[in-house]
């Protein structure tokens, strides 16, 4: 199985998401990540999609997702020239005998710890998928309350041909 990672252009209205998960659901496919956020362009937002399956169901799945009438442009991007990023925000149990334990290990991954209250702590880390695997990892140890994990958010390396100019009031 190949993983697929998609920066989807997409007009900004109602609907929008509905249609592209729609069809996905349709045709049988999983989407293990989406995120979507606005771009500096207003009026047009980026859809960042994971899927994963064979050669024939990824090339599918691109040539559906173009055909939707939202759709401005997709790119792909792939691992060796792009930069991947997710957040995970995780409520762990903490008293005064475990709080300097996991402090050291938020440390080690760079994380942060956000809130802080008597009996639990709410740390935040952001990275790619095996920062964020072990630092759970790490956490196993104590008692997890909450998980909250975005999906991949992603961008291609250096400048390249493309222009959101161009496709701004199309």
């Amino acid at each position: 199985m190949e993983k697929l990672i998609l920066s989807i252009l997409v007009h900004d209205s109602a609907g929008v998401l509905t249609r592209v998960s729609s069809l996905f659901a349709r045709r049988g496919y999983n989407i293990d990540s989406l995120t979507v956020g606005t771009t500096s362009t207003e009026g047009i937002s980026r859809m960042t999609v994971v899927a994963h399956g064979d050669q024939l169901i990824l090339e599918q799945i691109e040539k559906q997702l173009r055909k939707l009438e939202d759709v401005i442009e997709i790119f792909a991007l792939p691992r060796s020239s792009s930069v991947y990023r997710e957040l995970l925000l995780v409520k762990v149990e903490a008293d005064q005998s475990t709080r300097a334990d996991i402090v050291s290990i938020v440390d080690i991954f760079r994380a942060k710890i956000v809130d802080v209250s008597p009996d639990s702590m709410v740390v935040e880390v952001t990275g790619d998928h095996s920062k964020i695997d072990g630092l759970l990892a790490m956490l196993d140890g104590f008692n997890i309350v909450e998980i909250v994990r975005t999906g991949l958010a992603g961008i291609s390396r250096g400048l390249s041909d493309f222009d959101i100019k161009k496709y701004e009031k199309e």
